[in-house]
């Protein structure tokens, strides 16, 4: 009701703000008209024994202003009973007759055909309608894909939706078609890594790494190709090779770098600088440790760290990536069922936040768990 009100005031304001002139009384008196014409013609006298104009200007003028003092003249004899309180007062009712008028015409037309009692939609139907606008787009893309299977453009524009949506294999082979039609380039072969890493789970396999190398041999300082080259030699055991990439990253790296935090975080992962507050990963006493250990004390003490990762989620679960990581760990350390268990525990404490709840279904659909 308050809007219905409001907007019935601003309805009002705008009508009257139109015809408050017409209520305003804009008669000029024949008298006052003829008093006006008759001193431009002094004025022009005075001008032409001035010097200031020409004897023709002067005729010219005088002839002109002549003429509206007749028709002044005989309009004032042809209209003696002219009343201007009578217009004023039938603008006045053309005036009303507008502003009541106007908003109830809108009105009916608006609850003839409008949907004045329809509430608001939720937000959850609101983000669904947005993902199926999103489809439809994507729809639109692969329809022009089909019939033009040899533009590069579309395929570099498709491939980065796939991965946000989880269709890894689609995007694996969207950033395959973009580098055979588009060709080759750092980038593209950079994004191509990055789509095979994601299609295993994260794994750095030999054909991204190839992806990788082929992209710093054409741009030695490309950032995501070092960073992912970094991590196929942590996880082939190669920690000092890790070491030396991501530390000299950060040595080049331009100081509003958005790639420092990811860098810095890997780092930590080797105990070679301070976690990062909120992180699970080793300490750099847990790596020196590590190396007397047996393979049954190390898995123990993997299984610590992501045990207290989990127990953080569960004192302050806002942490998205948190999340990630601790279903990526389950999903390495082989526990599908405590993965799954993951998801479903990210989706009930991120449920108030639609794009956290996504990102966690985008990894639950590409790591092939239900939640």
């Amino acid at each position: 009701m308050l809007l219905w009100l409001v907007f019935s005031l601003m309805t009002a304001a705008a009508i009257f703000a139109v015809l408050w002139p017409l209520s305003r009384s804009h008669a000029v008196r024949s008298g006052n008209e003829l008093a006006v014409y008759r001193d431009q013609l002094d004025e022009i006298a005075r001008d032409r024994a001035a010097g200031l104009i020409g004897e023709a200007e002067a005729e010219a003028a005088r002839i002109e202003v002549s003429r509206r003092l007749i028709a002044a003249g005989e309009a004032q004899a042809d209209k003696p009973a002219n009343d201007p309180q009578a217009a004023l007062r039938r603008r006045r009712a053309a005036a009303v007759v507008a502003l009541v008028a106007v908003p109830f015409v809108a009105g009916s037309i608006y609850l003839l055909h409008g949907s004045p009692q329809l509430p608001g939609a939720p937000r959850g139907e609101r983000m669904q309608a947005h993902d199926e606008s999103v489809q439809a787009l994507i729809a639109k893309v692969e329809a022009h894909l089909e019939q033009n299977p040899n533009d590069a453009r579309g395929w570099d524009v498709l491939a980065p939706v796939y991965l946000r949506l989880g269709r890894l294999d689609e995007a694996v082979k969207a950033r395959r078609n973009a580098l055979r039609l588009g060709g080759e380039t750092a980038q593209r072969q950079a994004d191509l890594g990055e789509a095979l890493v994601a299609a295993a789970n994260g794994v750095v396999t030999a054909d991204a790494k190839q992806a990788f190398d082929r992209a710093v041999a054409i741009e030695p300082g490309d950032p995501k190709s070092r960073f992912y080259l970094g991590l196929a030699a942590q996880q082939d055991g190669d920690s000092a090779k890790a070491t030396g990439i991501w530390q000299t990253m950060l040595k080049d790296a331009p100081a509003d770098a958005p790639w420092i935090p990811a860098v810095r975080q890997a780092l930590a992962s080797l105990g070679k600088e301070a976690p990062i507050a909120g992180n699970a990963a080793p300490s750099s006493q847990d790596i020196a440790a590590a190396k007397d250990m047996t393979e049954a004390q190390r898995n123990e003490m993997i299984h610590a760290m992501v045990a207290r990762l989990a127990d953080r989620l569960k004192q302050d679960g806002s942490d998205l990536e948190g999340w990630l990581r601790l279903v990526r760990a389950y999903m390495v350390l082989g526990d599908r069922d405590k993965a799954s268990a993951a998801v479903a525990d990210a989706r009930r404490a991120l449920a108030s936040d639609p794009d956290k709840v996504r990102r966690i279904d985008d990894l639950a659909k590409g790591l092939g768990l239900n939640g």
